[in-house]
């Protein structure tokens, strides 16, 4: 049985795209001891580190026919990434994760053109919405305020941020389309 170890990540990713079981499992084995080593760098918890890797695999193989990536390694950081900020956000330790979180150095060897690129897309939705949904999404995303802090902060409802996130974010997976992995994720 070939294992698929000497195999590169873009010809195991051709794989898995084919349902292949095997292609799936040597990416696991590839990239799941750093991906957890990254997750737990960034929220020091065992459980939530284990549970955020083993969900952005179970979505690998239930969407394997969609992915379409030049760098694994960074598509799953990336997936990682946005997976830990929905966790942190919804954590009872999230003060704490957000305190002692290291700023994460974004280099060449782990920015790959992926995270770039969606980044960028982001950016550039971002800059299309009204100042107002501007300004709830970007406290919502990058700071990491609940839609209570949010309606606080600014003097409107809760429901009012929730109806604008809902909004925005249908928005943005729209704008995303084929990149329907990180829509999934937002």
């Amino acid at each position: 049985m070939d294992t698929g170890s000497h195999l590169s990540d873009q010809e195991l990713t051709a794989q898995l795209r084919l349902g292949s079981r095997n292609a799936f499992n040597e990416i696991y084995f590839r990239h799941s001891e750093y991906l957890y080593r990254f997750a737990f760098n960034i929220i020091k918890d065992e459980d939530e580190c284990t549970d955020a890797i083993q969900d952005v695999f179970i979505w690998l193989w239930s969407n394997k026919e969609k992915i379409q990536v030049t760098s694994l390694k960074g598509y799953l950081c990336a997936a990682v990434k946005y997976k830990l900020s929905r966790v942190i956000q919804s954590s009872k330790r999230r003060s704490e994760i957000l305190a002692q979180r290291p700023e994460i150095e974004m280099t060449a060897a782990n920015d790959p053109m992926e995270i770039r690129e969606l980044e960028q897309a982001i950016d550039d939705f971002i800059e299309t919405l009204p100042p107002k949904a501007r300004k709830i999404f970007e406290m919502s995303r990058k700071e990491y305020l609940s839609n209570k802090e949010i309606a606080e902060k600014l003097g409107i409802s809760t429901k009012t941020v929730e109806n604008q996130m809902t909004i925005t974010l249908k928005k943005l997976k729209e704008n995303l389309g084929k990149m329907s992995f990180w829509s999934v994720l937002l």
